[in-house]
């Protein structure tokens, strides 16, 4: 276990070893009580995320704007963790536990507030910035603090037991959501969730102790900049995706040639950016400064860990995104109908945990990617079938299988990629796991919400009604996700369980 450090008056745990006398490796109860009190930070962080998607259609009118433009609520937020992610993997080190936990919390207490009493869509959009910013450094704290106190032997037991508690969020959060529409309007969606928040940043400020040693390092304010370059520009390239002039004209003809020179040059300017980032990281981590040390990527497991985190996280965030409005608009449901269907597929994933992390740490990997990438892409690609007649029951049926191949799968990713490197490089790992999933998330949702634009607006001018051209959208967003999930048959068989290692041990490689 990395040294524990000493900060006065923070009651710092001490150290501990891996495993009790005699028995299978376990927790002490501090170590323990710090873990569920970061999980009850994620939990309010992941139950606020996932009331969007329920809530983007009702916006839509509410606020008067576009679904392109609602889906930045989205996109906003996912973008702002992937550019802030990076850099928690100096944070990690340069400050302390409780601080980070303090920060973060404060910044998401705040966000929700100015959420709660936003006016209108700018204010709105403004909030779910604040909102991210805070649960960027959260998601990271977290997997850093399991990995640094969590015996190697009992990594994925752990990893189940948490997926319980975050897969309540996403049961909770859509048909909360729905029910507070249907009932009151949109903004008590915040107002449910800013309680919550203010307990849980008190609770945890009085608990959190500290752990891990910190650092004194500068934070490089080019390595900042070039990071925020590089993910926003591809991001919002993407959403310009579909995102010109609909109908018919000349203005219509302007808009789409404006649409694509914007979609080109954010793209470029994101490429470069991306490409001065990795040059800057490498240089930077001859001395350890690195504000993302990119030594994590020499694990080939990792690698190939994050290769198929990205493409399920593209494919899956992508198209739970487009199913609120498919349901809404398309087979005409309510809000709360809408939470309801997605209920069983979250408490499903959550109820799996505790199993698919015993088999993890007896079996390994491949008894569960395999199953795990042939179910996600085949609900993926059985979505592609669904209509204007499809029965709601079927839709919910879909998702619930779907996300069992989630659960499958993302367990096995989190714990067997952290597990390939060494203890000193936890915090850098998981910053690239979080940022490798909120980047390709981002880009998932930009990227259907761009399709689906497209292909409406194609049926709109051929003379389909508004139902008939949202089923074409959401149609031909589903088959780009069945079809991004298709590398994922494969990247199942390629990714292994490291070999436990003692605490404090250079992870296998």
């Amino acid at each position: 276990m990395a040294a524990i450090e000493t900060t006065p008056g923070t009651g710092s745990i001490p150290a501990a070893p891996s495993s009790a006398a005699g028995g299978a490796p376990k927790l002490r109860p501090e170590e323990s009580r710090v873990i569920w009190l970061l999980l009850a930070a994620a939990f309010v962080a992941i139950l606020n995320e996932t009331t969007m998607g329920v809530a983007i259609p009702h916006l839509i009118t509410d606020l008067g704007i576009t679904a392109l433009s609602a889906q930045w609520l989205t996109t906003a937020f996912m973008l702002t963790m992937a550019v802030i992610i990076p850099i928690t993997g100096f944070l990690l080190r340069r400050f302390t536990t409780r601080t980070m936990f303090v920060a973060a919390m404060s910044l998401f207490s705040t966000g929700t507030l100015i959420a709660f009493l936003a006016p209108g869509f700018p204010v709105l959009l403004i909030a779910r910035v604040v909102q991210a910013s805070g649960t960027a450094i959260m998601m990271p704290l977290l997997m850093t603090t399991l990995m640094t106190v969590v015996p190697a032997a009992i990594r994925g037991r752990m990893m189940g037991r948490v997926s319980i508690v975050i897969s309540l969020a996403p049961a909770i959060g859509p048909t909360l959501a729905g029910a507070i529409l249907n009932n009151f309007e949109w903004r008590w969606i915040f107002g449910i969730v800013l309680p919550i928040a203010i307990v849980a940043l008190v609770v945890g400020a009085r608990w959190i102790h500290n752990l891990g040693e910190t650092t004194h390092a500068p934070i490089d304010v080019l390595s900042v900049i070039l990071s925020a370059l590089g993910f926003g520009g591809l991001v919002f390239g993407l959403s310009q995706l579909g995102a010109g002039g609909h109908g018919g004209g000349a203005d219509a003809a302007a808009a789409a040639a404006a649409s694509t020179t914007t979609l080109i040059v954010s793209l470029a300017v994101g490429v470069v950016a991306l490409g001065l980032f990795g040059w800057r990281q490498v240089v930077l981590q001859r001395k350890d400064d690195a504000l993302l040390d990119l030594r994590v990527f020499r694990s080939a497991n990792f690698s190939l860990s994050m290769g198929q985190m990205v493409i399920m996280s593209m494919a899956f965030f992508g198209a739970i995104t487009v199913v609120p409005l498919y349901l809404q608009d398309v087979l005409g449901v309510d809000p709360l109908t809408t939470g309801l269907v997605v209920l069983p597929g979250a408490l499903a994933m959550g109820l799996a945990g505790p199993i698919i992390g015993r088999i993890y740490d007896r079996w390994g990997t491949t008894v569960l990617l395999v199953p795990g990438a042939v179910i996600t892409s085949a609900m993926l690609w059985f979505y592609t079938t669904f209509g204007i007649e499809t029965p709601v029951w079927l839709v919910a049926v879909t998702q619930t299988v779907l996300s069992l191949g989630l659960a499958l799968s993302f367990t096995p990713l989190f714990t067997a990629s952290l597990a390939s490197l060494q203890p000193k490089f936890y915090s850098y790992g998981s910053a690239v796991v979080g940022t490798a999933q909120q980047v390709a998330g981002a880009a998932g949702i930009a990227l259907m919400f761009g399709v689906m634009a497209s292909a409406s607006a194609g049926a709109t001018a051929a003379g389909a009604d508004d139902v008939a051209a949202g089923a074409a959208g959401t149609h031909a967003a589903f088959l780009t996700a069945a079809f991004l999930s298709l590398p994922l048959l494969v990247g199942a068989f390629l990714i292994r369980k490291p070999a436990d290692a003692p605490m404090g041990a250079p992870a296998a490689h």
